[in-house]
């Protein structure tokens, strides 16, 4: 009987599986094949489908969103603000170097419009408000001496005295008297307010296609003396008035002089580079800011001080003021092909 042949060892056989794979395919030819369903309907389906795609990649990539360009966002920006006008109220008569808060010119600033004045204040002992928190009593017993609340208005004194009014005590302290709710006066300045003009002056910069502008008319005839803002006719007037800035975001004007609030001016400017300067406009929108819908946070008001000398002894008037507060906000997108091109400047061009 002949000897069986011995077989060769398993990774060998791999090997010339791989080596006979390479080979046929270096040689071989393949070619896909086509089958023509001859169905009408789904023929229509298969060629509304290729033209969406179609539609979707030339109308929308390319022509709205443009995204052959080359694009910046977030302009370099600065802002100059100037509030004018004059008011009065039950006492006296403000100009603008007093309702205005800061007075810098900033992108944020406060117009008050009521205040509740606390008047003739001095270091010495009174009754702490009722507002305060275990700040009423009955005897000396509730009042714990050196105590001192971080929400009220002084140190204690362990003294339980009469109320400003009315037939309650509460716990005597040591500090600015009297407080801020025994003797407050309100005073409404929102006669005249909506009157105010607000010049706000916004330059922008996009530093990748080096471009500037600004958003005020560049003459010398004194346009800027006897215009006011209007989207169509004097869109390069940035002059303001107050009402019409709290009517655009939807408020009612004494409403929020009374409570406070914060309006948003928002400055948009959303420019193609491939087109002249003169394309390159900003929009303004107006809306409010502050969430007037929770009470417990809707309104604004802060307070300030204004200290003088009465015999020698320091005094002080404290007011509470409420007012509308505008925050100016910068934002804008410019998109130019690649990579960007001079752009022709115009009257408006800085």
């Amino acid at each position: 009987m002949a000897a069986a042949e011995p077989k060769p060892p398993a990774g060998m056989s791999a090997a010339r599986r791989l080596a006979r794979g390479c080979w046929s395919a270096f040689w071989d030819y393949e070619t896909p094949k086509v089958i023509v369903v001859k169905n009408r309907r789904l023929g229509v389906v298969y060629r509304a489908v290729q033209l969406l795609i179609l539609l979707y990649f030339v109308w929308y990539v390319f022509i709205v969103q443009k995204s052959y360009q080359d694009s910046e966002t977030g302009p370099e920006s600065s802002v100059i603000t100037k509030v004018k006008g004059i008011t009065s109220s039950e006492h006296k008569v403000w100009d603008v170097e007093e309702y205005v808060k800061p007075p810098e010119g900033g992108s944020v600033f406060s117009i008050i419009t009521r205040i509740e004045v606390t008047p003739f204040q001095t270091l010495g002992t009174c009754a702490e408000s009722m507002r305060v928190n275990n700040a009423t009593c009955d005897s000396d017993e509730d009042c714990v001496a050196g105590q001192l609340d971080m929400l009220g208005n002084g140190l204690r004194t362990g003294r339980c005295v009469p109320y400003y009014h009315g037939s309650s005590k509460t716990c005597e302290v040591y500090g600015w008297c009297p407080v801020e709710d025994g003797a407050s006066v309100s005073q409404f300045l929102g006669k005249m307010a909506p009157n105010f003009t607000i010049l706000i002056k916004n330059s922008i910069h996009y530093p990748k296609f080096q471009f500037s502008k600004g958003n005020i008319e560049n003459r010398k005839d004194g346009y800027l003396k006897h215009c006011t803002f209007h989207e169509v006719s004097d869109l390069y007037c940035p002059i303001f008035k107050l009402g019409y800035i709290v009517e655009q975001a939807g408020e009612n004007f004494t409403q929020l002089a009374h409570a406070g609030g914060v309006i948003g001016v928002i400055i948009n400017w959303d420019c193609d580079l491939d087109l002249s300067a003169s394309n390159c406009n900003p929009k303004y929108s107006f809306r409010r800011l502050d969430p007037k819908h929770v009470p417990a946070s809707s309104g604004y008001n802060f307070r300030f001080a204004k200290y003088y000398k009465v015999n020698g002894s320091t005094t002080r008037t404290l007011i509470k003021a409420y007012g509308i507060r505008i925050d100016v906000i910068v934002h804008g997108q410019a998109a130019s092909l690649p990579p960007g091109r001079e752009v022709q400047p115009d009257s408006h061009h800085h």
